[in-house]
């Protein structure tokens, strides 16, 4: 079954807006993992607005399911993944003043360099996963360029779903159906929430690994953290 990662961005975000340690973003880590979710994200930025690079390192104190680090593979956070060695590394190509991340890796226009960056990290035994556009070319790109897996570009799906437009889900069947032709796990994210998971998950074929935060720390906020973890596990069939 589909596992879910929980993205902790949020909860460090409120953190810094205050400094000092409230929300404790080790307990609240800890808590999401003793509630039900069988992954941590994060989502270290230059600018460390949110998740900051010790944060990192200090998560493995708590960190006792899937451990995934999601960024941009410049020279700063190649050396921070090394270092942590986390179950995945999720690369994914954003702009250093990116709000959140808009779009996924041209695969075959950055071969070469994908290439080479992800075989440091499988050197080091960390599972490599790269963030793509539901497009069938760029993730047989992914595999070209060494990849243990994908990670779906959701956001699309999330709008038009919102819209009423559940066909959208169509050129993501077709991502994930390439996926399996050329050996690659699946994992997906973005915008990703209680409405609109089931549908995904019931549709794609082979879906490892969603990774969600905003809208799931926005529920929570109404609903009870414990709650809407427990809400996203039966989404996706538990």
């Amino acid at each position: 079954m589909t596992k879910l990662s929980v993205n902790i961005n949020k909860i460090a975000t409120l953190r810094n807006a205050r400094g000092g340690n409230m929300p404790n973003l080790l307990q609240v880590a800890a808590d999401i993992q003793r509630f039900g979710a069988e992954g941590i994200t994060i989502h270290p930025r230059p600018d460390e607005r949110h998740i900051r690079y010790n944060d990192a390192t200090e998560l493995l104190q708590v960190v006792t399911t899937e451990y995934n680090i999601e960024g941009n593979p410049i020279p700063k956070f190649i050396d921070l993944v090394l270092q942590v060695r986390p179950t995945q590394v999720t690369l994914v190509p954003d702009a250093e003043d990116a709000i959140t991340s808009n779009a996924g890796w041209d695969t075959v226009k950055h071969r070469a360099f994908l290439t080479e960056v992800i075989k440091e990290f499988k050197r080091n035994g960390i599972r490599t996963s790269v963030f793509v556009d539901p497009i069938e070319a760029m993730v047989a790109g992914a595999a070209e360029v060494g990849a243990d897996r994908v990670e779906l570009y959701t956001e699309g799906y999330a709008r038009e779903y919102a819209l009423g437009n559940p066909s959208s889900i169509g050129a993501y069947i077709k991502a994930a159906l390439e996926a399996e032709r050329v050996g690659l796990g699946l994992n997906a994210g973005h915008d990703l929430s209680l409405d609109n998971l089931k549908y995904f998950n019931d549709n794609i074929p082979n879906l490892l690994e969603v990774s969600i935060g905003h809208a799931l720390i926005c529920e929570s906020l109404y609903l009870g953290l414990e709650n809407v973890i427990q809400l996203y596990l039966r989404r996706l069939g538990k």
